[in-house]
């Protein structure tokens, strides 16, 4: 269908006219840096799939809102209910819901949808092998899921399993390799009106459910690789939602438009640079299942110049051993402190020391150690590139490293590579990020249990602990607060003993948005909900719903 701009340049405009001469309103947003657009609509994908998949595309069955304590805002489905073992979950879906082609959403799409991530580890980046033995449907309206073993928090992970219709992906071929060219979903945004590398635009399915909630007709989607272009972008004005790194952002982006242009950085998700337990290089794996070696690179780690220097003092600093968190110190096992809270102080001379004292020297007289086996160590750094806020912060690492003799250097792929790679596990370190939830268990459980290893990047340390994973099992079969407050005391000795992630700073959420063309934007007197574009928030979904065209 043919556009015509009836406002100002393309960039900034909040109104198109159809060829048909009718008008929408088009929201411009930045959920993901990339050098190109891929044409890939796979919901189960992780690397190359549109950024506005998820959620815009294809509803979640259910959002739990951070924000306000975990509490449902249901969507797909309208109630669910744990037996009293909690060995099942029974989930009742929403009627009237139709997929954007006016077929009917029922149970035979969850059934199919859950069928599909059980039966290969390509689709299964939530997990679902380990967490469900089975899925049924009880009736139309009506699914039961049974669990591996009783878990009070499978359902957190149950509902970020995408759900896809039936009716088209049974006959599907092969869904790995699959990329969904006219996607049918049952979201807000289903229709791709135009495609290319440098742009798309996604706009309004017309048999949505909660279409009176929806004001936006269609977003769009430029083509921005790096933080540097998004900041010019954004202070121009031609960004109405997104959530990127600007440094000094009250005079490079609030001062260009101080009536419309504004942020709100709420806390977010646990920083940390992972080791890969599985190296390609003998001397490299060696070195990172010592923990002597571990706790050495942590000391090596500048974290106070990495969220002032780098991150503009937008970050909070994670000095916490078991990684824990200011924003979960009610959670905090002060012993774990009080053994192991020196490995996470900058401190180039005990880190030397450490790694002496290991048996780590410069046997070729290079400035740098090998390993006690005499196996060169040298450690490729990876982070996305134009990711500036990151690209500095291990920049910060690895001159840390090297001052305490351990070789490294930054390598900045792109970020669908950079996923990839942590994804495989070839890697030898990595800046990374985590999910935080209502509790420690989601980064924890996300990260260090030995089920979600190799299912997605949040995983890519490839570090196993039966007994960790144990704990975190323990956790989610009950719901007694003094049991599970006492649960993660132990999750968080046995975290700060080993030093399998090496934390460093919890991001902000990163989100700015420009009232000129909408209104509702939640922020700190409007906080909804987790405010944040980018794919791996949900919420975003409530959020869109909750935008006005400025009249």
């Amino acid at each position: 269908m043919k556009l015509t701009v009836t406002a100002g340049l393309l960039a900034s405009v909040a109104i198109w006219t159809t060829a048909a001469g009718a008008e929408e309103t088009v929201l411009s947003a930045l959920p993901e840096q990339v050098t190109a657009w891929v044409e890939n609509f796979n919901p189960f994908n992780q690397t190359t799939a549109a950024p506005s998949v998820l959620d815009f595309m294809y509803e979640p069955l259910i959002i739990f809102n951070a924000m306000d304590g975990g509490k449902p805002i249901y969507r797909l489905a309208t109630a669910y209910e744990y037996s009293d073992d909690l060995g099942s979950i029974t989930v009742t879906l929403r009627e009237g819901v139709e997929w954007s082609d006016g077929e009917a959403f029922d149970a035979d799409d969850v059934v199919k949808s859950f069928e599909l991530a059980l039966s290969d580890p390509a689709l299964d980046s939530v997990g679902m092998a380990q967490t469900l033995s089975g899925v049924e449907k009880i009736d139309a309206q009506t699914v039961r899921f049974t669990l591996t073993t009783p878990s009070s928090q499978a359902m957190y992970q149950i509902v970020r399993v995408p759900v896809v219709p039936e009716h088209i992906w049974s006959a599907v071929a092969d869904p790995v390799t699959f990329t969904n060219p006219n996607p049918v979903g049952s979201g807000p945004l289903t229709e791709i009106r135009r495609f290319t590398p440098q742009e798309y635009v996604q706009c309004r399915n017309t048999n949505y459910w909660d279409a009176e909630s929806l004001k936006v007709d269609c977003m769009r989607f430029p083509q921005i690789a790096n933080n540097d272009q998004a900041l010019a972008a954004a202070a121009n004005g031609e960004l109405d939602w997104m959530g990127s790194f600007l440094p000094d952002i009250e005079n490079t982006y609030v001062a260009k438009d101080p009536e419309h242009h504004s942020y709100w950085l709420p806390g977010g998700s646990l920083v940390a640079f992972y080791m890969n337990f599985e190296a390609k290089e003998a001397g490299d794996k060696a070195a990172f299942n010592d923990v002597a070696f571990r706790r050495a690179v942590s000391m090596a780690f500048d974290r106070e110049a990495m969220v002032e220097i780098a991150g503009y003092g937008y970050p909070t600093i994670n000095q916490y051993p078991s990684g824990l968190g200011r924003a979960f110190h009610s959670w905090n096992n002060p012993e774990v402190d009080d053994k192991f809270g020196a490995f996470t102080q900058y401190d180039i001379e005990g880190a030397k020391a450490l790694l002496a004292e290991a048996g780590y020297k410069d046997i070729d007289g290079d400035g740098f150690v090998e390993s006690p086996a005499g196996e060169p160590i040298d450690l490729e750094v990876i982070v996305p590139n134009g990711w500036t806020d990151w690209v500095n912060s291990c920049q910060i690492a690895v001159e840390g490293l090297n001052a305490a003799g351990i070789k490294a250097n930054v390598s900045t792929p792109e970020s669908a590579v950079w996923t990839e790679k942590l994804i495989n596990g070839d890697y030898d370190m990595a800046i990374n990020s985590v999910r935080v939830g209502p509790t420690p268990f989601n980064q924890y459980l996300d990260s260090l249990h030995e089920n979600n290893q190799t299912k997605s990047r949040f995983a890519a340390s490839r570090y196993y602990n039966a007994e960790l994973s144990g704990l975190l099992d323990a956790f989610t079969q009950t719901n007694d607060a003094d049991k599970q407050m006492a649960i993660m005391g132990d999750v968080q000795e046995i975290v700060g003993a080993e030093m399998p992630l090496v934390t460093v700073f919890n991001n902000p959420n990163w989100y700015q948005y420009n009232t000129k063309r909408f209104s509702g934007f939640f922020n700190a007197d409007n906080p909804v909900a987790n405010p944040v574009v980018h794919k791996t928030n949900p919420a975003r979904l409530i959020h869109l719903l909750s935008l006005r065209p400025v009249e």
